[in-house]
């Protein structure tokens, strides 16, 4: 049961896959401190994600203007790829929190598919993305930016963890 109830709530935390801060030296009080350890910028953090992902993105990756016109297309493609498979995700969840205890051993190993599903997707377009930020920045940056990507998620990873209620 322990594995179902991890299997349920990591991939929905996962599957909030947005753009992240990876900053090398965070100014102390910016949002970007914040995902270098300090707590009180969580939600400030999160609404500005939230609001502005493109920008978090922007600021932290720092492109010179030949790199910033090859690689938004790719971002802006990456995103709406990466819908798909979140959009799988949050549905899956949101049956599973609205039927929370009224779950039947089928509905929840439907779930459990779904998300696992959704999940093997995700993964899939985060290495082809990978390869393609590859092609349009130099290996330092592409990798900044997947680091950005996996700082976010895993913020957001956190705090629907919190959030989301283990079965019965």
């Amino acid at each position: 049961m322990k594995t179902l109830k991890i299997t349920l709530v990591a991939p929905f935390c996962l599957a909030l896959a947005l753009p992240a801060f990876a900053q090398d030296k965070p100014a102390p009080g910016t949002p970007a401190a914040a995902i270098a350890g300090a707590a009180p910028y969580t939600a400030e953090l999160r609404a500005r994600i939230q609001s502005d992902k493109k920008g978090v993105v922007a600021k932290n990756l720092t492109l010179t203007d030949a790199e910033a016109k090859k690689f938004w297309p790719v971002y802006e493609k990456i995103q709406k790829d990466i819908a798909g498979p979140q959009s799988q995700l949050n549905r899956a969840v949101t049956d599973y929190v609205d039927g929370e205890s009224k779950l039947s051993d089928a509905q929840v190993k439907k779930l459990v598919d779904q998300v696992l599903d959704a999940q093997s997707r995700e993964m899939k377009l985060r290495s082809s993305h990978w390869a393609e930020v590859q092609k349009v920045l130099p290996p330092k940056k592409a990798a900044r930016y997947m680091q950005i990507e996996n700082k976010i998620r895993a913020l957001l990873a956190y705090e629907a963890a919190a959030a989301i209620p283990l079965i019965h």
